[in-house]
């Protein structure tokens, strides 16, 4: 009974001068709308910045057929609508802005959405605004973006059996992708521009002796297609242009967190991810990190719903030991 009064009144004291949110969630993935759900029913005042690329990455996912309990499938934007609809109907109030500014140096937190001067105050924070992957650049990437263009072979490699296939890059991420297309695909071809490849020698030489695997020397200038890839203009070192016929290409050139908002205010590692120093928090006490902005390893959907399903509970007890301590 005076643990509940304490933290009515707690609660009260800040919303009399202004309302402050229990938690807010920064980004509208997985990650994000798993915390927002969890956050709202455990009876905490939630307010999710979706950004306005509402649902992340999963919005390019053509089918998703490795997140549990969708026998068939499903499409990543349907599967991302259904993640905002249960979050919603637990109370989380949803709000599709960016943030361009937070300060996390006092409490109650500050973030300020654009365009907005007054800024939304919080008790704690999720970070949740996820990874966008390296880009070629080239013509023809993003439009065939989920119709043969990938950035993620343990997603789309399925889709690939019995054709041919290319990877782009040379550090380990592009092996590692080459190495799972060559479960399916009849033939992949690592593209790269010639130089010394970046990846680690144990990874090469495992690439080398796969037999559906081969390398390309030369750089993507073009993709093209009809309703889906059909081949790449390559530039070759010191020679003419070529043409490289294939059904798919997946861009292994790395990753960058999307955590350039944070810097300065929580530590980020040489990588650009968010470090965590106990479960989910991250080096400011009430702040809290899920999903791919944390996550160098895995990388998934699954794995980046259960670090939002931690965050959130690791939000939760934090705010209650906060209110015990009055």
């Amino acid at each position: 009974m005076r643990q509940g009064l304490a933290r009515w009144a707690y609660q009260e004291c800040f919303r009399l001068v202004e309302r402050v949110r229990d938690t807010v969630v920064v980004g509208s993935g997985p990650a994000g709308y798993t915390a927002a759900l969890y956050a709202s029913r455990a009876r905490l005042d939630t307010l999710v910045f979706q950004g306005f690329e509402s649902g992340g990455q999963m919005m390019l996912a053509s089918e998703v057929e490795n997140y549990p309990g969708f026998g068939s499938g499903v499409m990543g934007p349907d599967l991302m609508d259904e993640f905002e609809e249960q979050a919603a109907r637990f109370g989380a109030e949803m709000r599709p802005e960016n943030v361009e500014r937070v300060d996390l140096r006092e409490r109650p937190f500050r973030l300020w959405s654009e365009g907005e001067e007054e800024p939304v105050l919080a008790r704690s924070v999720v970070v949740a605004t996820g990874a966008k992957p390296k880009r070629l650049g080239v013509d023809g990437e993003l439009r065939f973006f989920g119709k043969g263009v990938s950035g993620c072979a343990t997603c789309d490699a399925f889709f690939f059996r019995g054709k041919k296939v290319a990877v782009v890059g040379g550090g380990d991420t592009a092996m590692e992708e080459a190495l799972h297309l060559a479960r399916y695909a009849s033939e992949v071809l690592i593209v790269h521009r010639g130089e010394a490849l970046r990846a680690s020698r144990i990874m090469l030489e495992r690439a080398k002796e796969n037999p559906r695997i081969g390398f390309v020397a030369g750089a993507v200038e073009e993709i093209v297609g009809d309703g889906s890839v059909k081949g790449v203009w390559l530039r070759t070192p010191g020679g003419p242009e070529r043409f490289l016929r294939v059904d798919g290409l997946f861009v292994a050139v790395g990753q960058r967190p999307a955590s350039d908002l944070f810097r300065g205010q929580v530590e980020i590692d040489e990588d650009g991810y968010v470090v965590l120093k106990r479960q989910t928090m991250t080096s400011v006490p009430g702040v809290f990190a899920a999903g791919e902005v944390a996550d160098k390893s895995y990388r998934q959907v699954a794995t980046a719903v259960g670090s939002g399903c931690m965050a959130a509970i690791d939000a939760q007890r934090w705010l209650e030991a906060d209110i015990r301590s009055l």
